[in-house]
């Protein structure tokens, strides 16, 4: 097993290296990992056993089924032992709330992955970087944590910091960081959950916070009912006018704690923006009552194909509305009404196939 675990990794970051990949490819390397987590995955393989899907069925990356996202929070989705993982990345909630798990017995791939799709969607790069989230030394378990603490050690050139921590915004440090770059004239790159960015316009409205040309700023995970809502035409636009950074240059990621990718847009100029992905990912937008595909251009749930969720499935059934487009898809909002329900009841479709 550990032998298959090593080469599926070196295959999979042979493949994140290339320059871009075929459909052809791309299905053949994702029936290849349908199989073995169909195999490994003691959870997942009940359930595409239940649904009738197996390697000796499945011939195409859009018929592996797909599991609905709060299925990590219900059942140990992993194709070795936990007590072998690296790392588990846990979802955000409350203490009370249960959360999704997401076990890696190594962040091997997980780094690649991030890596790579980060240069070649943001910059520009080596850049002086505020991050506006709590470390990864403070918030082990939080896979944004994580992404940021890349990002600051391979591009934050000297001066980077953070400048947030668990107990919140470190204002004075902020300050600091914006006062040194409006006064060499150097960009700076701010990045940070898109709450974060809320609760520092609320905590210093009279400040000036206008940053040089050539900044840029990156957003990620929405408010999650930590900060005031704002729609999101009034965001960016509050945004862009807070730091000066043309709304070209505000730039959203899209992740999950259940993926092991994100999504980039290519600035948020108008919304909604079309969140673009690497070789190594596929979306679809599916009616959740049916599973079956809508055709483009028509808001369905969003279901994410990634090659690099190595250990765990690489087909995640979300809850969240979009309209796939040429060239990736637009984030419309939540599930609700008739398809929160349909939703739901994949999940318990699936909670019990996989249990059973």
């Amino acid at each position: 097993m550990a032998t298959l675990q090593n080469e599926l990794t070196q295959t999979l970051l042979d493949f994140i290296a290339l320059p871009q990949a075929d459909e052809a490819a791309f299905n053949a390397l994702a029936l290849r990992l349908f199989a073995h987590q169909v195999q490994h995955n003691a959870a997942y393989g009940r359930f595409c056993r239940a649904r009738g899907r197996t390697p000796a069925t499945v011939r195409h990356w859009q018929d592996i089924p797909a599991v609905p996202v709060n299925g990590f929070k219900e059942l140990t989705l992993s194709c070795v032992p936990v007590e072998q993982c690296e790392r588990v990345f846990t979802t955000s909630g409350t203490t009370r709330e249960v959360k999704g798990r997401h076990f890696h017995p190594s962040l091997q791939v997980w780094n690649a992955s991030m890596r790579r799709h980060f240069a070649d969607s943001v910059g520009p790069l080596p850049v002086r970087m505020g991050i506006l989230f709590p470390s990864e030394a403070e918030m082990p378990n939080s896979s944004l944590a994580h992404y940021l603490q890349i990002a600051l050690q391979d591009h934050g050139l000297a001066g980077s910091r953070q400048l947030m921590h668990t107990e919140g915004l470190d204002s004075a440090a902020l300050l600091a960081l914006v006062q040194q770059a409006q006064t060499d004239g150097q960009p700076l790159a701010l990045l940070g959950a898109t709450y974060s960015f809320v609760h520092l316009m609320d905590a210093l409205p009279e400040a000036d916070l206008r940053l040089p040309a050539g900044s840029w700023l990156l957003d990620t995970g929405g408010f999650k009912g930590r900060s005031r809502e704002i729609p999101m035409e009034a965001f960016y636009a509050q945004l862009s006018a807070t730091f000066g950074v043309p709304r070209e240059r505000c730039l959203n990621m899209y992740g999950m704690t259940e993926l092991s990718s994100q999504f980039y847009d290519a600035g948020n100029a108008r919304v909604p923006s079309v969140k673009r992905a690497p070789h190594w990912m596929r979306t679809r937008a599916v009616d959740p009552l049916t599973g079956q595909s809508v055709p483009d251009g028509q808001p369905g749930i969003l279901v994410h194909t990634d090659l690099a969720n190595l250990n765990s499935v690489t087909t995640i059934l979300t809850e969240d509305v979009g309209i796939v487009t040429d060239g990736g898809f637009a984030l419309l909002g939540r599930a609700e009404g008739a398809q929160a329900k349909g939703c739901s009841l994949a999940v318990e479709d699936f909670v019990q196939a996989a249990s059973a």
